[in-house]
């Protein structure tokens, strides 16, 4: 028998993997943030001003990525083995496709940090990295992508091992060319950039051996003849999906890569203390975006298989989660926000400016997970348009203006911008947790 409790606690099993590899992500933009931090607030200022650049076309191709698992567990909910096949090669070569487009826009148009009025001494810094930055995103994009399949079929361990051995690697190869120890040159910034493509090339050719040689996929390997073939009507549906999902998460990820330029603009201190609570509240979201994907799949499986009233208590199960979840970080940033930043950096201004900003981070904790929960609800049932409607409003006609306004026009500088982010996370949070309660009510689904 279904209950809230049950399908929670399989929702969490699920989860479980899929968040320590996302936290296992995040761990290494974490730790490239304390070790560059430490070589100097200019270069720490450098990687930000990068990163804001990078991740709203980024994110846009993680998007694409989504439509994997989507596709996926919607075929493995009909029990097709012939048609998950046929979604993974498709969604493979669409990916492929999007990396490389986005790693060459990025190398060709890298001159645009020269126009954002930042620090000249920070862009010149920004250059060279961003060429490292730009060209690792093609294996990452790919290792998202084959992620994606196998967590669309439930196997989320493979992917998570991976995730957590890119660790220690990350950390050896930042050690040794950040530094410049055991005889390696001491390249600072720019290691950090070959250390970030050497790991995530790594990890994605490792997962491409597992996914075609490990008996657990083999199954669906085995009909790559029939199946593997480039064909229009499975990228039309692909792209059905992933289109709106880049356009959500890009949307949102743009807003705080935005919000990070504009804070550049401010002062260096200023971005590099907005670096360090973007990082402490993107570690926390990890556990939402796990959360997000596992209540993502499951509702997707069962609505392949017509189970309406089990996508309701999956859905609304996960939201309770998300709740809890939120809540229990909001009072971990507040009670530790003089702490965090001492981990990233010891210069006294930026400690005393991200304290300030962790605060407000801690107010959008539960607004965050609840509104990356809902979205991935909705994308379980093909719901991508309106919510798409929603996140725009919600951070470019909500968020970004009215942080602007309270930033120059009342002088609230990185503080304002922060509470703009906080009123755009929280119009998503309620429209979009509405509209997944209305669909289980529009479909006969009052549990």
């Amino acid at each position: 028998m279904m209950t809230y409790r049950s399908e929670g606690r399989k929702t969490l099993q699920l989860a479980f993997p899929i968040i320590l590899g996302e936290l296992s992500q995040m761990s290494l933009h974490l730790l490239d943030t304390a070790m560059i931090g430490f070589v100097g607030y200019k270069e720490l200022a450098a990687a930000s001003l990068v990163l804001q650049v990078i991740n709203i076309p980024f994110i846009f191709g993680i998007g694409v990525t989504v439509s994997v698992a989507q596709m996926v567990s919607m075929a493995q909910g009909r029990h097709d083995r012939q048609l998950v096949s046929h979604y993974f090669f498709n969604g493979i070569l669409l990916c492929l496709v999007a990396g490389l487009l986005i790693s060459l826009g990025l190398h060709l148009g890298k001159n645009v940090l020269w126009h954002l009025g930042q620090d000249p001494e920070v862009v010149q810094l920004a250059l060279p990295f961003m060429d490292l930055m730009s060209t690792s995103i093609i294996p990452m994009i790919l290792f998202m992508a084959l992620k994606q399949f196998a967590d669309g079929l439930q196997y989320t361990k493979t992917a998570m091992v991976l995730s957590l051995s890119a660790i220690p690697i990350n950390f050896l190869l930042n050690w040794l060319l950040i530094y410049g120890n055991w005889g390696f040159p001491r390249l600072e910034l720019v290691g950090a950039g070959y250390a970030t493509l050497i790991t995530r090339t790594l990890i994605c050719v490792a997962l491409a051996i597992v996914i075609l040689k490990h008996r657990v996929f083999r199954p669906f390997m085995a009909v790559r003849k029939n199946q593997w073939k480039l064909r229009r009507t499975a990228m039309k549906q692909l792209l059905k999906i992933g289109i709106p999902s880049s356009l959500q998460i890009g949307m949102e990820a743009g807003a705080f890569a935005v919000s990070g330029i504009i804070i550049g603009t401010i002062s260096a201190q200023a971005q590099a203390a907005h670096q360090i609570a973007l990082s402490c509240a993107a570690f926390t979201f990890m556990v939402s975006l796990g959360l997000s994907q596992a209540g993502s799949i499951r509702v997707s499986n069962a609505f392949g298989a017509n189970q309406l009233t089990k996508i309701s208590f999956i859905g609304k199960s996960t939201l309770g989660l998300s709740l809890m979840y939120g809540v229990l970080c909001c009072i971990i940033f507040t009670v530790f926000r003089w702490q965090l930043p001492t981990f990233f950096n010891h210069e006294t201004e930026v400690i005393t400016i991200a304290a300030t900003l962790l605060l407000f981070a801690a107010i959008f904790q539960i607004s965050d997970a609840l509104q990356a929960i809902a979205a991935g609800l909705l994308r379980g049932v093909k719901d991508v348009n309106i919510p798409t409607l929603f996140i725009a409003i919600a951070y470019w006609v909500l968020g970004i203006p009215f942080g602007c306004l309270l930033a120059f026009y009342y002088n609230m500088g990185a503080n304002g911008i922060w509470l703009g982010l906080i009123a755009g996370l929280s119009f998503s949070a309620i429209f979009l947790t509405l509209r997944f309660l209305n669909w289980n009510k529009r479909n006969g689904v009052n549990r």
